[in-house]
């Protein structure tokens, strides 16, 4: 069953802004979105089914919206020179043929307990935000949203190529920085409670 629309934003609104804000990096741009994806909710408020949570239901419609923004952005601009020296991240033989990683420094728990521990998704976070903003993109829509390979290029108008290497090029910059930022914490976090 559904709040009361009014009650929408105290209830749903910071998820929703920042959910736009990770994938479209910009304020301005992430409000405009979920103002579009509120009024959407409420003229199609008739057809919520109750099969999913309103804010799950309110997510979906919000990520519709922010395909359709990268549709209609169109084709990914030239880079400058910083922003590619950006992107010039060394493999340094993390990932396998397939493009999969290999495994990684021992992490210290099992990688459910990792998904539980706030301080990791606030480092994750903090590594997304240094992508480049079409990096960052790419690695939510394929991994995080699980839009396949097709989808992701139609919706932000890339080659195949230039998905798989804008995905590689966003997953080893993430490692890199997980293995400075995270490894760091853990190793700082053990020394205390020795």
């Amino acid at each position: 069953m559904l709040s009361t629309p009014e009650n929408w934003i105290d209830l749903h609104g910071d998820i929703l802004y920042r959910y736009a804000l990770s994938r479209v990096g910009k304020p301005e741009i992430a409000e405009d979105l979920v103002q579009e994806a509120l009024l959407a909710a409420l003229q199609n408020a008739k057809s919520f089914w109750g099969g999913s949570s309103e804010r799950t239901w309110l997510i979906s419609i919000l990520k519709r919206k922010i395909i359709d923004h990268f549709r209609k952005t169109g084709r990914e601009k030239p880079l400058s020179g910083s922003e590619e020296a950006r992107l010039s991240y060394e493999d340094g033989g993390y990932f396998d043929g397939t493009g999969h990683w290999k495994n990684i420094q021992e992490w210290g728990s099992l990688p459910s307990d990792i998904l539980e521990d706030k301080e990791f998704w606030r480092v994750l976070s903090g590594c997304l935000d240094k992508l480049p903003l079409r990096m960052r993109q790419v690695f939510l829509l394929s991994e995080q949203d699980g839009l396949k390979g097709k989808e992701v290029c139609k919706v932000l108008g890339l080659s195949p190529s230039n998905l798989w290497v804008l995905l590689h090029r966003a997953k080893n910059g993430l490692r890199q920085c997980l293995e400075t930022n995270w490894f760091d914490f853990l190793t700082v976090h053990k020394e205390r409670k020795s």
